[in-house]
């Protein structure tokens, strides 16, 4: 097969954009040797210097945009839990945990030992908010299961610290109070410890029961101490302690 010949090679470029001709030109590395002259007036051609690229969007489409979104967000704030079963959902997080390609912007190569405590300050949003500060469908409720067992252990049963999710404080705070709410109304399970009992934990024929001699006041009617019997008070000390109490004794 014959090689292209320079003529079919400038035919190209002349169907190309400035643009896309100057990056193919940076990215192969093409020598100018084999550009004509008609090739290089065609690359020194300059826009206007009002041209753009961009186009202005009319007032229509950014008052449906904003519209759109509020829907989305008004429809998720009653039942949190229909944003998870979504196909938005599924676009943007897939099967991941929500907070599972989260990084947190920090200075130095050492992350900060805690998150921060709050990512919204009035009207005001971080640059880097947490993953669950940064999507306005995400509602914290105790019915949203989908969204509290992504920061339970499923095989501990205790959830998962902050600074691995990178939640917030504030939001950490209510996903707590949200998981024991949801584990108050029987919606999570409850993390039990194992505890192996033996029969002689509700026997009485142990040694500690079984073999006690009953005492032996019980038996023969003396008291349980032998000494108790021949001790005999001080009678002036009685008297005193009676006259001590006297307005108490009947």
């Amino acid at each position: 097969m014959a090689a292209p010949s320079p003529f079919m090679f400038m035919g190209i470029l002349r169907t190309l954009s400035p643009i896309a001709l100057k990056r193919i030109l940076l990215t192969e590395r093409i020598p100018l040797s084999t550009c004509s002259r008609v090739g290089y007036q065609h690359l020194r051609t300059r826009l206007p210097s009002n041209y753009t690229f961009c186009t202005v969007a009319s007032q229509s489409d950014k008052t449906s945009d904003a519209i759109d979104t509020t829907e989305m967000t008004s429809r998720y704030k009653d039942r949190p839990w229909e944003y998870f079963e979504s196909e938005a959902y599924a676009e943007r997080y897939g099967s991941k945990p929500l907070w599972s390609d989260y990084r947190r912007n920090h200075k130095g190569s050492i992350p900060p030992q805690k998150t921060r405590k709050t990512c919204i300050r009035g009207d005001k949003i971080c640059g880097n908010p947490c993953p669950i500060c940064r999507d306005p469908n995400i509602v914290i409720h105790y019915k949203n299961v989908k969204l509290l067992q992504q920061f339970v252990s499923p095989h501990t049963g205790i959830v998962y610290d902050p600074t691995r999710t990178g939640v917030c404080m504030k939001q950490q705070k209510q996903l707590n109070q949200a998981i024991q709410t949801a584990r108050d109304h029987g919606l999570l399970p409850f993390q039990v410890p194992y505890v192996e009992f033996t029969g002689e934990d509700y026997s009485n024929s142990h040694d500690a029961v079984g073999h006690t001699r009953p005492p032996p006041s019980m038996t023969s009617g003396d008291p349980w101490y032998p000494w108790y019997g021949t001790l005999q008070p001080d009678e002036s000390e009685v008297a005193r302690v009676k006259k001590l109490y006297k307005n108490y004794l009947k």
